[in-house]
């Protein structure tokens, strides 16, 4: 069984050797012609994953209220620019705006919305869900194209699809983990000759068991320094939601997901989403070198219960059917709640800030 992007990746690797799992990470989500985020639909029931923004409205609403949060306790700013990387459909988006339209008129009227997206196809999409908003929304390419002003971000399933490097334990230390063909003629992962500097591993290589997997993501801390980089030039919060762990740590975490099921990550490339978990606390010592305040890292479900998300769902479910109130319920308990098929606990939130700041309801760190 293989696919197009399969075969073109096998013929990269005939006549190149293996590729980086970076690499193969990128072919899978981004090569022009057979990538996953080029060609498909990734999002909602008829795609392949679900995200929170689809789950229910209130996910986008308590994102709002946190944004209006942090732009009062930055001093109410009057030209404001709010960002989006990564928008999906344009659903969290959306949300955002019409929370932050009702309770902060003055920061709705004062702010312009910029979208960091690079799929014509998603833009059409957003477009499309963000028709009211029509002149307040300008689109870009890259994050380096949103004009200078005060900033505040957030970003949903972002880091995530950002490709990571993997290691593996070898006898003589780490080495890179590539992608080549096995004498059947199908990919599989083999290790490399690259090494990894013992100073990044969270214990001494001499203590982890041959085969253990580690994972890094110099993409990722980019992206974060990119963001950071902003954030001291002009003031403002920037938030991340992700799945993944707080604390750095061992394993392979690589995942494809395809038409809502597990997928091996070698055997459909291009034809399922590739994610891996998101080390927050890498993001955080990030941030923190890069000069800026860490407001802190929470579960989503700690987030979304410390903002208000069941005071919000009494009030959505109020004077209406049994049947809404059950559906309100069930999409609280999935994006706050804890164990199976909930995100609660899987998926985290970090928020950063320049100046520092205290956030809600991230505690102060001392």
């Amino acid at each position: 069984m293989t696919t197009a992007l399969g075969e073109k990746i096998k013929a990269i690797i005939q006549a190149n050797g293996p590729i980086s799992v970076t690499d193969y990470f990128s072919l899978c989500l981004a090569d022009p012609e057979h990538g996953y985020y080029r060609t498909r639909e990734p999002f909602g029931r008829s795609g392949d994953f679900v995200t929170a923004p689809e789950v229910s409205q209130i996910f986008g609403e308590m994102i709002g209220v946190f944004i209006v949060h942090a732009w009062q306790r930055h001093g109410t700013p009057t030209d404001v620019r709010l960002v989006e990387i990564g928008p999906g459909r344009g659903t969290m988006i959306s949300d955002m705006l019409r929370v932050i339209s009702r309770i902060a008129p003055p920061l709705f009227d004062a702010m312009t919305v910029h979208l960091v997206e690079t799929s014509e196809r998603l833009r059409d999409v957003q477009s499309q869900t963000l028709e009211p908003y029509g002149e307040k929304i300008t689109w870009h390419d890259g994050f380096d194209e949103v004009p200078p002003g005060f900033t505040l971000i957030a970003a949903n399933e972002l880091f995530d699809a950002i490709p990571i490097r993997q290691f593996v334990r070898m006898p003589t230390g780490f080495r890179e983990r590539m992608v080549g063909i096995d004498a059947d003629g199908e990919l599989t992962f083999a290790a490399g000759v690259a090494g990894l500097d013992p100073a990044v591993l969270p214990e001494p290589v001499q203590n982890v068991p041959v085969g253990t997997l580690f994972e890094i993501s110099p993409a990722r801390q980019a992206v974060m320094i990119a963001i950071c980089e902003r954030l001291r030039a002009f003031g403002g919060t920037a938030l991340t939601i992700d799945y993944g762990h707080l604390v750095t740590g061992f394993g392979d975490t690589l995942q494809a997901v395809r038409m809502h099921e597990f997928d091996p990550p070698l055997a459909h490339p291009g034809e399922a989403d590739l994610t891996s978990h998101v080390d927050f606390q890498q993001l955080a010592e990030t941030a923190l070198a890069a000069g800026l305040h860490l407001n802190g890292a929470l579960h989503q479900g700690d987030f979304l219960t410390g903002l208000g998300i069941l005071e919000r769902a009494t009030v959505l479910g109020r004077d209406r059917e049994p049947q809404t109130q059950h559906l309100i319920q069930a999409a609280v308990e999935r994006l706050a709640g804890a164990g199976e098929g909930r995100m609660g606990e899987l998926f985290k939130v970090m928020a950063v800030s320049y100046p520092a700041l205290d956030l809600m309801p991230f505690r102060p760190v001392d």
